[in-house]
């Protein structure tokens, strides 16, 4: 009995997303039409995101370590075991926000038309395509727009409960060549409302736990010192996750 509530909650929320997707729909389109809609673009994605938060019931409860600066340039480092994520950091982020992911979400009708315009998507089997998309976020960051990633390149879908995966160095180089602090977060449970799609376990609503670290500096930091920025953001992020199994 549980199961099959679980499963119709998945298909109810998986409804209500993308009704509403479809509903937002025209006014992203309007809004991608130029650059200086890209702002607007991201108010639209947040609005839907609490909308959608709201009628699923996936509540989220964000513990700042440290309050955030408004308006000041990011890098967002987060695990990543669920398609609520997104919709978390679209709440989560303030302002000029971009997300990196991998190129197959060009074919996403729900997000094609965002990774077309102002996120960036990545191929992350070739170096040139990360060459390529890491430059961009470069030149996006110089811009003032803070860069959403999850550095273990996608959901594992070999672990229930997740295991925290290996992190790629895209993001610990780029946050040295730029100066920029990294904001490490742990989606903490997030995985027991929602892991992956939700097909294999469905879903439950609930609250889901994010916490925030204080933002890690890399001011006094040198691309020799790139390994050891990501061996320290992996473990704070690591320190926070709930990884018991809550089928």
């Amino acid at each position: 009995m549980i199961r099959l509530l679980k499963h119709s909650h998945r298909i109810y929320s998986v409804f209500v997303i993308v009704s509403l997707s479809a509903v937002f729909y025209p006014f992203y389109y309007v809004a991608a039409q130029s650059p200086k809609g890209y702002l607007t673009l991201n108010r639209l994605r947040k609005a839907n995101s609490f909308l959608s938060s709201w009628l699923t019931g996936f509540f989220f409860r964000f513990t700042f370590e440290q309050p955030l600066v408004k308006d000041q340039t990011y890098i967002y480092c987060a695990n990543h075991t669920s398609n609520l994520d997104i919709m978390i950091f679209c709440i989560l982020a303030q302002g000029k926000f971009h997300f990196m992911g991998k190129d197959a979400l060009l074919k996403n009708p729900m997000l094609k038309i965002f990774f077309k315009t102002i996120d960036i998507p990545v191929n992350r089997d070739s170096n040139i395509s990360a060459f390529r998309a890491f430059k961009k976020a470069g030149e996006r960051l110089e811009a003032g727009w803070s860069l959403i990633i999850f550095p273990e390149g996608g959901i594992d879908g070999s672990h229930y409960p997740p295991v925290l995966q290996s992190f790629k160095n895209g993001p610990f180089r780029l946050a040295i060549e730029k100066n920029l602090s990294i904001v490490p977060v742990s989606l903490s449970d997030v995985w027991k409302k929602m892991w992956d799609d939700g097909s294999k376990y469905g879903s439950t609503p609930g609250i889901c736990d994010i916490y925030i670290h204080q933002p890690v500096e890399t001011t006094d930091l040198t691309i020799m010192d790139a390994d050891q920025l990501k061996e320290r953001i992996f473990d704070l992020i690591n320190s926070k996750l709930v990884l018991h199994d809550h089928r």
